[in-house]
């Protein structure tokens, strides 16, 4: 078989982009077995790899490979499942391009081999025969609670009970999953993709229990009364808006607030689920990261004649991954750089006209690294619109927080850890993904779960030490 650059990467096969615009059906449609094996023949398998330390799980990554180019397909599943327990969405939705594949040895000369479609073939090979829980050890005896069946949650609890402990995930929403449900659209990651994978956590023995919203129910303390340990992983729902004139018109939309109700409430299924989403036929979206994508892309989907991309920035400062924005353009998504929105206008009953927008020019680099966006004056303009939805990041709910002083908060209201093992200044109180960095990735998010979890072991076995250590490690930035 041949390995390395000789052999051209297998691109994914996509549904066509007429098609798609009007259906929530799955864009990318996966690999063949014959595609996947090709595929898995470039790898090089290198004796020092560099992509596994850029996995934030270090999911072993050639030696899955390995086994998939030998048609070992069991082996292959073991093998990514060492390290990874949700390997069909890592393989969807993960920014393998700057991550593992930005430094596979085959990327210096040519094009790196394909490790996020690889993970996500052999995940749903894996989902099609049926999935195998592992042998699990002997119950240590002590019991972890985990608030959020996000991404990072869900990570924890399945790390920590194939390490023996009895876990308890308490979910606010009716259904579990987090943002993997209620924030990324159906044609992204389809909803029994998600379930498959959660219940797969089950198998493991984790329970679940939904409708807990802890800070109502519960508080911190109380559960520390009858848990050895707790894990936040509550994400961050709470919206950041642009605070400029005529955000409360009718019409306004948070990221949020449109994909929920599309994606965790199915009004992508009206009229068969009697939840319907009124866009209007001229949509504006205000922001460029993959939230904003999903939100342009489901506004299109919902029946939107006209979408807009408006961003502050430019093409090379935007924030979303590569694939999302050429599958945006792809479906006629129309993009307004440059541009930033300074009121938002609308008539005598309530409900949005259009968004007054300023041009911008790029001046030097700011603290997220990128050229900073400085207003031209005089260059005001306004384009008609139906719908404006903001889609410029979001912050922990502060409910959580609730009855629990000792657990720091950043002054954007973040919760304050050490990123080494993800302890809180509260004592038994770990914390990881977006609830400490703000919106981040679905794979940063599972990566923060796991050093938590690995750290929740390591407390179990020796609690003799300092709780709290200053951290030598920064936080993560949050982009918009």
């Amino acid at each position: 078989m041949a390995k390395g650059n000789n052999t051209p990467r297998h691109e994914m096969p996509t549904r066509d982009a007429e098609e798609r615009r009007h259906i929530f059906g799955e864009v990318a449609l996966g690999y063949t077995l014959e595609m996947a094996v090709e595929e898995a023949g470039r790898c090089l398998n290198c004796k020092k790899p560099s992509c596994v330390p850029g996995c934030p799980v270090n999911v072993r990554i050639p030696e899955f490979i390995a086994a998939l180019a030998q048609q070992d397909l069991w082996q292959a599943v073991a093998m990514l499942k060492d390290k990874n327990s949700l390997p069909a969405i890592c393989g969807r939705v993960c920014p393998q391009e700057t991550q593992c594949e930005v430094v596979c040895i085959l990327g210096k000369k040519g094009q790196p081999v394909a490790i996020g479609r690889l993970e996500r073939f052999v995940a749903d090979w894996e989902r099609m025969q049926g999935m195998r829980a592992p042998e699990l050890p002997a119950k240590t005896g002590k019991k972890v609670v985990v608030i959020g069946s996000g991404p990072a949650g869900l990570t924890a609890a399945g790390d920590l009970a194939k390490a023996g402990h009895e876990v308890t995930i308490l979910e606010s929403l009716h259904t579990p999953g987090g943002v993997l449900m209620y924030g990324i659209p159906e044609f992204r990651l389809p909803k029994d993709v998600v379930n498959a994978e959660i219940d797969y956590v089950r198998k493991l023995g984790v329970k679940i229990e939904c409708n807990a919203v802890v800070g109502k129910l519960y508080t911190l303390e109380e559960l520390l009364a009858e848990n050895d340990a707790v894990f936040l992983g509550t994400g961050a729902g709470l919206p950041m808006m642009l605070n400029i004139p005529g955000e409360n018109f009718n019409g306004v939309l948070s990221a949020n607030e449109l994909l929920t109700r599309t994606n965790l409430m199915k009004g992508y299924l009206f009229p068969a689920w009697d939840t319907p989403v009124k866009v209007g036929k001229r949509v504006a979206v205000v922001g460029a990261g993959n939230v904003a994508m999903d939100s342009a892309r489901c506004s299109l989907r919902l029946g939107a004649e006209e979408v807009h991309i408006v961003y502050r920035r430019s093409r090379d400062e935007v924030p979303a991954r590569a694939e999302e924005v050429h599958h945006a353009e792809e479906e006629g998504i129309i993009f307004d750089f440059l541009t930033n929105p300074v009121e938002v206008l609308g008539d005598d009953k309530g409900w949005v006209t259009g968004i007054r927008c300023i041009r911008m020019q790029l001046g030097e680099p700011d603290a997220s690294g990128r050229r900073r966006p400085i207003p031209i004056e005089g260059s005001e303009f306004e384009m008609p619109m139906d719908t404006v939805v903001m889609a410029l990041g979001t912050r922990p709910n502060p409910l959580v927080f609730t009855d629990a002083a000792a657990l720091e908060r950043s002054r954007t209201g973040t919760a304050v850890t050490n990123q080494e093992n993800g302890r809180t200044r509260m004592e038994r109180v770990w914390a990881g993904g977006d609830i400490v960095t703000g919106a981040a990735t679905v794979i940063s998010a599972m990566g923060a779960g796991r050093i938590a979890a690995n750290d929740i072991n390591t407390y179990f076995q020796d609690s003799s030490g300092p709780w709290w250590i200053e951290p030598t490690a920064a936080p993560a930035a949050v982009s918009d």
